[in-house]
């Protein structure tokens, strides 16, 4: 069994008081419920620190929305990992797709910060999506395939267990236009096929995939029910503890 993520990547969001109010808000909520899936949440870089402390004993797991590849050095506005893991961050979200589209990241950077934080044992979610002209030009298996060869190269079956996919189709993102549950399911098996062929059954049945795109409380539910579907990765319902409670709470249907 795969045990399900819900992650919530709060981007340029909050300030300290209403990140902090959040979090506190969200450890209230899952107090005292089933320890049946995982709970993420991603904070601005400035708060990382008060959100770790504000979500305590709870349970819930904290990250960073980026990380740089050199362990230190002259890289004015960078964050190396050992930054990360020393305020006790415990995931970094790589290769999203704004990441990607706005900001001009390759697979080749993306792989090296992969491999950096891997080689640290901080846990790594690797985004991959498509964006509208490719799907509908019916390439979305080729870019999906290319940005895994190219964020996963030279890293070892073995280090896979510290990594989580996460499908986004980047024409579902922020769009409130949300990729059918047939369709993620679809595109999750496709991710899965390429593990298994580019490493084995085993690891591809291992493999945690979220979803990530649009995810609501209305719609969470039939997302995480699909059978390829191993949790979501959250945008702006992340952002209330009403809105992201319910899809944590879908995550214990699994």
């Amino acid at each position: 069994m795969r045990r399900p993520m819900i992650a919530g990547n709060w981007k340029m969001n909050t300030d300290l008081a209403s990140g902090t109010e959040l979090a506190k808000g969200l450890a209230s909520h899952v107090a005292g419920k089933d320890s049946s899936v995982d709970v993420l949440v991603c904070p601005p870089f400035p708060y990382l620190q008060a959100i770790k402390e504000a979500v305590g004993d709870s349970g819930i797991s904290v990250g960073a929305q980026n990380c740089y590849f050199e362990e230190s050095g002259a890289f004015t506005g960078e964050v190396s990992v050992d930054m990360l893991q020393d305020i006790g961050c415990d995931w970094v979200i790589l290769g999203h797709s704004e990441r990607r589209h706005v900001l001009g990241e390759c697979d080749g950077t993306i792989n090296k910060k992969t491999k950096a934080a891997i080689e640290k044992g901080l846990g790594v979610v690797l985004c991959v999506g498509e964006l509208l002209e490719e799907r509908e030009a019916d390439k979305t298996g080729e870019v999906l395939d290319t940005q895994m060869k190219g964020g996963l190269a030279d890293v070892s079956e073995a280090d896979l267990s510290k990594i989580i996919i996460a499908y986004e189709p980047v024409w579902a993102i922020g769009t409130g236009k949300t990729a059918s549950p047939e369709q993620a399911d679809e595109a999750h098996a496709h991710l899965r096929k390429w593990l298994s062929s580019n490493y084995s059954e085993s690891a591809a049945e291992a493999m945690r995939i979220l979803y990530g795109g649009s995810v609501k409380p209305s719609n969470a539910e039939e997302l995480l029910g699909q059978p390829n579907v191993d949790g979501a990765l959250v945008g702006g319902a992340s952002l209330t503890v009403d809105n992201f409670g319910p899809i944590i709470d879908a995550g214990r249907t699994k």
